[in-house]
């Protein structure tokens, strides 16, 4: 098995950074409702919904990185050229990919039942 080298790793970590921090902001405005008053901050200040969009906007950033991969994997998969270890490479990273995918879709609808549960007071 190939290590990766810091030479392929830089490039692929400074692009999931900068989608990361372009994408944060995007993913702050949906969660935020304008208060009465007009100034564009968020009305609710409890700290339960605090840490909910924080968690949100984790489980949001670990998808877009997890369908990243998927598409990474897709990439080397097409453009393996018939060399069978890459191939399989590619398919371990698909692979890994969606069950990335899977775990952060199972981990938001745990996260939003039981921040329903806890909002609706039964338990």
């Amino acid at each position: 098995m190939k290590k990766l080298s810091t030479s392929k790793l830089v490039p692929i970590l400074s692009i999931v950074l900068t989608l990361a921090f372009v994408l944060t902001p995007v993913a702050l405005a949906q969660f935020q409702t304008p208060s009465p008053g007009g100034t564009g901050l968020p009305g609710d200040d409890r700290v339960s919904t605090f840490v909910l969009r924080i968690i949100n906007i984790a489980l949001a950033i670990a998808g877009l990185i997890a369908v990243l991969f998927l598409i990474i994997g897709g990439f080397r998969y097409i453009t393996s050229a018939g060399n069978e270890e890459t191939a399989e490479q590619a398919k371990k990273i698909i692979t890994n990919a969606i069950i990335g995918i899977v775990v952060i879709i199972l981990a938001f609808v745990i996260v939003r039942v039981i921040s329903n549960a806890l909002v609706s007071g039964q338990v």
